[in-house]
């Protein structure tokens, strides 16, 4: 696994994570001591509760979202631990189905906060310690915990779970996990743990193998989902996507959710085969399935929202398989038209691939950065713009404007649309700076 920054996923403008964690270590060092023992000393919170750990490059986030949702439908108190959050710390700490008050963050925070110190924790380690003592002292009987970068050395990976979840492979974050898409399935592949199942939506054979082969060495009940055998599609709409899953335990399930896109149905499939793999006092009834993927939201992830008149699409691909279901789904579920792409995406990420999909289909394009997110992780637009300027396809795209505050870059791609629909597109935190500028947070006003 190659090195990478340990700030990468610091939300350098989010005052409440800089008060809980003021003093985090800086450097590069991948490892799961440090984590084990910082969780020693806060008395094991981890093993309180079960857990289903999900893993992935792109849906790994929506496939949680769609566990806690039915895990909650059958009854069970759940915790559910994502990041980066959209806008605002408190995200990745949800209880049944809301984010945890600030008073309570910071009243765990503060035992956190000494064992950060002793132990030298990363601020995602640190993030993940306070997840599981938040979690423990919540009382949750299952938690539904999302990797953060990779699998194999993420810091949440000190969980034997239940089930182990792997949504799909693609190349993301290659100069830390590898260049080779194989290589990046071995470190996914690191969360599979000896005689626990897991469940693999990865459809490539080459891919698919590596995962086969991991869980065969570990004696882990191995469950590959196939879309195409596993999911009929019958519906994508602008707020709905219905599907019918076939499942080994309760048969055919006719399902509609609030997940937009045919991807969602792929996620669907994987979601209710780790919900079907449940120890019984954990599995829900077909009703609650049927119920949790109805319930379940998920904010930018392909939503669509009427704001003054004018349609916005917010989501939050920000590689270039993120930006290939975000293409298709556009043209599946016809927005009002023109396009207008309002897009930031971050210094590491490969532009050069996602660009064009996006700019090809809109009549124009406002390249912005967001407020939020590591600052130095924030590319320069301007510098873009030149560069497609140069490139051989530069007649063949969108018009493409240059407005770093992206406050005015809203503006004007508003002004742009007219009766059309504006596209937020490139991360996570850029559509979370444009839903809080827009005054629509995903989870409503934090609780203090």
């Amino acid at each position: 696994m190659s090195s990478a920054p340990d700030r990468l996923d610091r939300p350098s403008a989010d005052s409440l994570a800089d008060a809980l964690f003021p003093r985090v270590a800086l450097g590069t060092r991948w490892e799961l001591d440090r984590t084990r023992r910082a969780l020693r000393t806060l008395g094991d919170p981890h093993l309180e509760f079960a857990s289903l750990h999900v893993g992935g490059t792109n849906g790994k986030g929506s496939v949680a979202a769609m566990l806690d949702a039915v895990l909650r439908s059958a009854g069970h108190r759940v915790g559910l631990y994502t990041s980066p959050q959209l806008c605002g710390f408190q995200e990745r700490f949800i209880v049944d189905g809301t984010p945890l008050a600030e008073t309570v963050l910071r009243s765990a925070g503060d035992p956190v906060r000494r064992v950060v110190e002793e132990e030298g924790l990363t601020f995602f380690e640190a993030a993940t310690v306070l997840a599981f003592l938040l979690f423990a002292e919540a009382g949750v009987k299952v938690a539904v915990v999302e990797v953060g970068l990779g699998g194999r050395l993420d810091a949440t990976n000190v969980l034997t779970p239940a089930v182990s979840i792997v949504t799909n492979v693609a190349l993301d974050h290659a100069e830390y996990l590898g260049r080779d898409l194989t290589d990046i399935a071995r470190e996914k592949a690191g969360i599979i743990k000896a005689g626990v199942p897991v469940v693999v939506g990865e459809r490539d054979p080459e891919l698919l193998d590596v995962f086969r082969r991991e869980a065969a060495n570990r004696g882990a009940p191995f469950h590959p989902i196939d879309p195409e055998r596993d999911v009929r599609l019958l519906d994508v709409r602008r707020d709905h996507t219905a599907f019918v899953a076939r499942t080994d335990r309760w048969g055919e399930l006719r399902l509609r959710t609030g997940l937009v896109g045919e991807h969602q149905a792929a996620n669907g499939a994987v979601a209710i085969a780790a919900l079907e793999c449940l120890p019984s006092h954990l599995r829900p009834n077909p009703e609650a399935v049927i119920e949790g993927v109805r319930s379940v939201r998920w904010p930018g992830r392909n939503q669509v929202e009427i704001i003054d008149g004018r349609t916005w699409l917010f989501d939050v691909a920000h590689n270039a398989a993120g930006v290939g279901t975000l293409v298709d789904t556009l043209e599946r579920i016809d927005l009002p038209r023109p396009w207008v792409g309002l897009i930031g995406i971050a210094r590491d990420k490969d532009w050069r691939s996602m660009l064009p999909p996006l700019l090809s289909r809109c009549a124009s394009a406002w390249l912005t950065r967001p407020a939020l997110g590591p600052l130095e992780r924030r590319w320069d637009p301007a510098e873009v713009a030149e560069a497609l300027e140069l490139a051989d396809d530069a007649s063949k795209r969108a018009s493409v404007r240059v407005e770093p505050d992206l406050d005015r870059a809203l503006i004007g791609a508003r002004m742009d649309a007219g009766e059309g629909t504006v596209v937020v597109t490139g991360s996570v935190y850029t559509v979370g700076s444009a839903l809080l500028s827009l005054e629509r947070p995903p989870f409503g006003a934090p609780t203090p």
